[in-house]
């Protein structure tokens, strides 16, 4: 039996994950899988982490191009995060010959291409199961089980910082700022939570899915991303009256048009799956044209669930390297679709107003949705205050996005609204 020699560059939360797999199962591993894999070097900016993991000090360095160099070397995983040094890093190493496995959704939405050209021109393997849902299996199960598919959609809630506190106002009636104080004093949300609440490390990953899914380059740039800051405990209570519950979801469609793939607080039927999804999981649900509707559902995150996927996938080159065979499934981005303009997304819309509380109200402002050719199809009015005035909720019929955002301007200037306090795409599914 072969060893296979890896290196791990990052030693934070998940690559201390992926020691303590190693160091509890590397025997398991050559029962189970055939395979003898040996961490033989580890890189990290911070020597206090190599002490923390208790580390041999003749297997560490400060320099993880000592290890991307080191011609005994087999597999580099690389677990920086970011586009600048982790990219230097995974370059070099594929230039040198050297699988890689990363857990890198910034890198693979921002340069997926030139990484996969980099992969493929030296015939090794590129792995990146974690970079999205953490533990969950999608990327193969995508790349491979469902490969006899014509994938439709691929939609999911991807980001547990942001369901952990929808599901805390939607259960407790916390608002945005209170859940996250929560979410951060728990250690699931970051002290900037920028990237999570903007939507902008779900955008990352339902790039890469979309990619994916539908054959066809997706990065991050031409993904809409809107965030949850703008929701109030209102919207959450009044979408559970109606039937509803509210999720930060990624989604991407095969259209007729191209690709349609946006990242934005949605309403779906609380009968649909995805919205018993609750706390800091994550569920990804792709709908084929043979299979049907599948739905891939665990922690999303954390330590040991995404050094679980990280360390299958090294499993997994070190099989191949075993037996000496190329890379089983290389880019597949053999489409080159169009990524549909959100201004012609059709969906249907929730608005909240803050209106004066006089007789005109309704009629005012459904003659404007009317004239951008808006169908309401329910009109609600909730209360009345001397802060906000009276809140009326209105719900559309399927709309195109351009033309409800025109309606919603001009409703903002009518003077008998004060607000449009929110609007919140909804999906029947």
């Amino acid at each position: 039996m072969r060893t296979v020699k890896v290196g791990l560059i990052g030693l934070g939360t998940v690559g201390g994950g992926v020691a303590e797999i190693f160091g509890k199962h590397a025997d398991d591993f050559r029962r189970r899988a055939g395979v003898d894999v040996d961490i033989v070097r580890y890189a990290d900016r911070s020597e206090q982490r190599f002490a923390d993991l208790d580390l041999p000090a003749d297997r560490t360095t400060t320099d993880a191009f000592e290890v991307v160099n080191d011609p005994d070397i087999d597999v580099v995983i690389e677990l920086i995060g970011g586009t600048g040094v982790a990219r230097d890093v995974v370059l070099q190493a594929l230039r040198n010959g050297k699988s890689v496995v990363t857990a890198n959704k910034a890198l693979l939405a921002t340069h997926g291409e030139e990484v996969m050209e980099a992969a493929e021109a030296t015939g090794v393997d590129i792995r990146f199961e974690a970079s999205v849902g953490g533990g969950i299996p999608i990327i193969e199960p995508l790349k491979h089980a469902l490969t006899s598919n014509e994938i439709e959609r691929v939609l999911g809630i991807v980001n547990g910082t942001t369901n952990y506190m929808l599901t805390r106002m939607g259960e407790d009636g916390l608002d945005y700022d209170t859940a996250l104080a929560e979410a951060q004093a728990k250690g699931f949300a970051e002290a900037d939570p920028t990237a999570d609440v903007d939507g902008l490390d779900a955008a990352a990953k339902i790039a890469i899915l979309s990619s994916i899914a539908f054959n066809s380059r997706v990065v991050i740039s031409q993904v809409f991303a809107e965030g949850i800051r703008d929701l109030a405990p209102q919207d959450v209570e009044y979408a559970d009256e109606m039937g509803y519950a509210i999720k930060l979801l990624a989604i991407a469609n095969r259209t007729l048009e191209g690709i349609d793939v946006r990242v934005h607080p949605t309403m779906i039927p609380k009968a649909h799956p995805l919205a018993s999804v609750n706390g800091v999981y994550n569920a990804i649900y792709v709908v084929g044209d043979a299979v049907g509707d599948t739905m891939f559902f665990g922690e999303g995150a954390g330590s040991l669930p995404a050094a679980s996927a990280v360390v299958g996938d090294v499993i997994e080159v070190a099989r191949r390297l075993q037996i000496d065979c190329a890379p089983l499934v290389g880019c597949t981005c053999t489409e080159q679709l169009s990524v549909r303009d959100m201004a012609d997304l059709r969906t249907g819309y929730y608005v909240r107003l803050h209106v004066t509380d006089r007789p005109g109200v309704l009629a005012a402002v459904a003659k404007v949705f009317g004239d951008h050719g808006v169908s309401l199809a329910a009109v609600i009015q909730k209360r009345a205050d001397e802060v906000t005035g009276a809140e009326i909720v209105y719900v559309t019929h399927i709309a195109r996005e351009a033309d409800v955002r025109a309606a919603l301007d001009e409703i903002a200037e009518l003077d008998v609204v004060s607000a449009v306090a929110s609007m919140i795409r909804v999906e029947e599914l």
